[in-house]
């Protein structure tokens, strides 16, 4: 081989190495909720999203999940929040809210009414979802419970959105599982929650466009 042919292949060698795309980031999930997204009366790497992220790290999946909970926060709380929230470079978004508006005893019509203009905007992004729904609790009664609780199906189907029933499953009514006040699940109950959660939120992984 000719010392010219040894330069050009030094040198189209250099040029495929500059060219060849950087490591893609993770992909950015953010997780829009109440308490029971943000953590609350949990320590560093108990809550909901630090449990997910590190159980679908452990399946291979390289995602971040952000924490954009809020203690207290009702679906409207959710939606006017919205936008910074999300930040810049969302992928997806899980959407946790409801909860409060139940025990608070909102009327589900105005609740219903925050989580459509939520899906609405993210769909406009163009942004795939997963909805967690929630129960009503038992004393508001089965009028309100028929009321309140398909609306996150009914949401879900109409938006096309991953539809998680029931963010509590497996924790609700566990004493073992939940803190003392009863509403809100320990760190034990978390990672019950993600254990179940986990085959939605990897649904929701596989609609994000690559």
């Amino acid at each position: 081989m000719t010392k010219a042919a040894t330069l050009l292949l030094s040198v189209l060698a250099v040029l495929a190495w500059t060219v060849l795309p950087a490591r893609a980031a993770p992909l950015r999930i953010v997780a829009l909720g109440d308490s029971l997204t943000a953590g609350y009366g949990l320590g560093p790497g108990e809550g909901f999203t630090d449990q997910l992220q590190a159980a679908l790290k452990a399946r291979g999946q390289d995602v971040e999940i952000v924490n954009a909970g809020v203690s207290g926060d009702t679906a409207a709380g959710g939606l006017a929040r919205l936008d910074w929230s999300l930040g810049e470079g969302a992928d997806a978004v899980i959407v946790e809210l409801g909860a409060n508006d139940m025990l608070r005893g909102f009327d589900p019509a105005e609740t219903r009414a925050s989580l459509d203009a939520i899906l609405k905007q993210l769909s406009a992004r163009k942004l795939p979802v997963l909805l967690a729904g929630m129960r009503a609790a038992p004393n508001l009664g089965p009028d309100y419970a028929a009321r309140f609780e398909p609306i996150y199906s009914q949401l879900a189907e109409q938006y096309g959105a991953v539809l998680y029933p029931f963010f509590l499953d497996g924790a609700a009514g566990q004493p073992a599982l939940l803190q003392a006040d009863g509403l809100h699940p320990n760190r034990a109950g978390v990672a019950v929650i993600v254990e179940r959660i986990l085959p939605a939120v990897e649904r929701l992984i596989a609609d994000i466009p690559r």
